[in-house]
């Protein structure tokens, strides 16, 4: 464990695996937890604006970022937990993304006196079925493929089309700065493929999309206009299922919005927290 000003770093252990975290700012915690595409950076944003008010708390996932894992089984709502006992968090505001959201909804739903308020951002839901006739499924075979040959820079190009550039708009219509961090971080995730690949993620039992009912925090919907349709139905699904969940579709981003519109995310999920008090 290091501590540079008010911020702490370090590694945890956690059910086998050792997860970098960043803890920064005092006060009630604020867990984020990012994206299948992105590691704990593409929080950089949040920190800067919540660690005044709160104790902010951001890892990354096994074989994502600064994290290792061995081979094996692993639970993602274990290693939320693990993290949480780690850091002596009893109670937390909970934060995800994409597939950070499908492991905070997973968590609360396994230990919902844990959760103060979710926050999903175009997040996955476990069990949820696949959509029929998917307009992107030839683009995802086309990732798999370049990936598979080795071609990890084609790979990480047509997932930035995907995720980043979302639905309708061509890459010169993004912010280059935005899109280029958005690029780093996803193209380092294929320089420890396969320790990635090793990891082997258990599905939640039962799976969140048959208890979305029994979520009782209080929680915040927040999606991009041009997220992939798949994300834009699941959205759908648990804002009319989740007892008192509110949606909010933020305009001309994708699956990021966090990273891509700082100011108005950090506006819409400061007033949801102050809602709260």
């Amino acid at each position: 464990m290091a501590e540079t000003g008010n911020v702490t770093t370090g590694y945890a252990d956690v059910n086998g695996a050792k997860l970098y975290y960043e803890v920064t700012g005092e006060g009630h915690p604020l867990v984020f937890l990012h994206a299948g595409v992105a590691n704990l950076h593409m929080w950089d944003d949040q920190v800067s604006a919540f660690s005044d008010r709160y104790r902010v708390v951001r890892y990354d996932h096994r074989s994502f970022g600064q994290s290792s894992a061995p081979a094996g089984p692993a639970s993602s709502a274990d290693d939320v937990y693990g993290m949480f006992k780690f850091l002596n968090i009893g109670k937390a505001y909970l934060v995800g993304c994409s597939m950070g959201g499908g492991m905070a909804l997973d968590f609360t739903l396994a230990h919902p006196e844990m959760v103060d308020a979710l926050v999903l951002v175009g997040p996955g839901v476990s069990g949820m079925p696949d959509e029929e006739n998917d307009p992107l499924a030839d683009t995802w075979q086309e990732i798999q493929a370049a990936a598979k040959a080795g071609d990890y820079d084609k790979a990480n190009e047509l997932e930035l089309r995907v995720w980043v550039d979302g639905m309708g708009r061509t890459p010169d219509q993004v912010d280059p700065a935005y899109r280029g961090k958005a690029s780093a971080m996803n193209r380092a995730l294929y320089d420890h493929d396969a320790e990635m690949n090793a990891v082997e993620w258990q599905p939640a039992d039962p799976p969140a999309y048959s208890r979305l009912e029994q979520v009782i925090a209080p929680t915040l919907l927040i999606v991009g206009d041009r997220d992939v349709p798949d994300i834009q139905h699941a959205v759908d699904v648990l804002a009319a299922r989740i007892p008192n969940a509110k949606k909010v579709v933020m305009h001309d981003t994708a699956h990021l919005p966090s990273m891509e519109l700082p100011d108005e995310f950090n506006q819409i999920l400061g007033d949801f927290l102050n809602s709260l008090s």
